[in-house]
């Protein structure tokens, strides 16, 4: 019986837990909080919804990290009663250390906006794999900047193909010249001014919203559960090859049930290229 824990029964927890119940990807859902009994109010709340979803996961919700032993997948997203309360710092730190000393071999999806410094100390610090600790978040930046593409070209958001790279907020890279709308390069379609006009917005997407965080953290889970072959933006600890140790950064990857299988090198113009560098230093 396959089996995802959320540590953490907040706004992203909750919404991810509705939002992973739907789609039927596992067996199991668990919500974990300190607050117990509001993780176990929220799992009761989405699995009365299953019946209308059409779902069949069993949902739980309980205060003992134990319940990440034999997980298949580990959330960590955001504690309920705190509003912006992604684990992080100190109480972060020692919570991965805890219960990856429980669960060895799933990995751990990092859900909030501001978890880049636990992914870096929990590789750096806790000795957690690169390829098992990483965060979803620039998933919903990239939807995010996608929206706004749409918006500026009056076209699709699912015509449109982009990444997003390097650091946030004030250090991402759009690599325009590598994007796509219905298979035309973005540079052919879009204005210098347009294009200037997006980067500038760029920062001001984040941190996103805990319903896009969730829907981010969802979607990178089917991929990864299910072998999809689909490229994701993902936060991961920079090597001493990519850059500096000990920062962290958005990279594009794929995806397998144990982690990350890939870290793909992204194309990028002379331009990007040093910008992004410039990034990861």
């Amino acid at each position: 019986m396959s089996t995802i824990v959320i540590l953490g029964a907040g706004e992203i927890g909750g919404a991810l837990a509705r939002q992973l119940a739907a789609t039927d990807l596992v067996s199991r859902l668990v919500l974990v909080d300190d607050l117990g009994t509001v993780a176990a109010g929220k799992a009761l709340d989405v699995a009365q919804a299953g019946p209308v979803d059409g779902s069949h996961t069993t949902l739980s919700g309980t205060s003992d990290v134990a319940a990440v032993v034999g997980a298949t997948l580990v959330v960590v997203a955001d504690r309920a009663g705190q509003p912006g309360g992604d684990w992080q710092d100190e109480a972060g730190l020692a919570l991965l250390k805890r219960v990856t000393g429980l669960n060895q071999v799933a990995p751990f999806l990092c859900a909030g906006s501001a978890q880049g410094g636990l992914i870096e100390r929990g590789v750096n610090e806790a000795g957690i794999a690169r390829t098992r600790l990483f965060g979803t978040a620039a998933e919903a930046l990239r939807s995010a900047v996608t929206a706004i593409t749409a918006l500026e070209a009056n076209a699709a958001p699912s015509d449109i193909s982009l990444s997003v790279l390097g650091r946030p907020p004030l250090q991402v890279i759009v690599p325009w010249d590598e994007a796509a709308i219905g298979g035309r390069s973005i540079p052919k379609v879009l204005s210098t001014a347009q294009l200037a006009r997006l980067d500038a917005r760029v920062a001001r997407l984040w941190p996103p919203g805990p319903y896009a965080l969730a829907s981010a953290a969802t979607r990178m889970i089917r991929t990864a559960l299910t072998r999809g072959r689909r490229l994701h933006m993902a936060i991961v600890a920079v090597t001493r090859d990519e850059g500096t140790p000990g920062l962290s950064a958005i990279m594009p990857v794929r995806l397998q049930p144990s982690g990350i299988a890939t870290f793909i090198a992204p194309a990028l113009s002379s331009r990007d290229r040093v910008r992004y560098e410039t990034s990861l230093r």
